[in-house]
């Protein structure tokens, strides 16, 4: 049996958790439509569109879990930069196509639609939708940056 002491202790712990967790901001969505294992943008490598001007294909063994998702890696240097920053690395709005975003939904894309504005990578759903986006980039920005706090996994089309 537990003494009154211990209880108000166990008591007050689980409402510190419980406080903790109802505070606690919920993890954005993270682009891993078609695929089974949970791969982020398509196994592609998010270091890559900043170091070598343009998208890889990650490999198995450059691979790292962040925010709920596996991010490939080309090599393990691109591996260590994205381990050591990832905020510089990972792309606006989870790797959804930001152009979705800033209609209000979440949409696949293609690794080679792709575009880097003031230092943030931004994906689209196709080189079609990146000719629309780049018309009026920083209004599609605005856009999406009023809409993603709100979307979550049932915006996903």
């Amino acid at each position: 049996m537990l003494d009154r002491r211990r209880f108000i202790g166990l008591a007050t712990a689980a409402l510190i958790a419980a406080a903790g967790a109802a505070g606690a901001e919920t993890p954005r969505p993270v682009n891993t439509l078609g695929s089974a294992d949970g791969l982020a943008i398509r196994g592609y490598d998010p270091v890559a569109y900043f170091r070598d001007g343009g998208p890889r294909q990650g490999r198995p063994e450059f691979s790292v879990r962040h925010g709920g998702a596996t991010w490939r890696f080309a090599s393990a240097e691109h591996k260590a930069l994205f381990e050591a920053d990832p905020e510089r690395y990972l792309p606006a709005y989870g790797g959804f196509c930001a152009y979705g975003t800033s209609r209000g939904y979440l949409v696949k894309i293609e690794p080679e639609a792709w575009s880097i504005v003031d230092g943030k990578l931004y994906l689209n759903y196709d080189l079609s939708v990146r000719e629309t986006w780049a018309g009026r980039t920083k209004t599609y920005i605005a856009r999406a940056e009023g809409n993603w706090p709100r979307l979550t996994t049932k915006d996903i089309r």
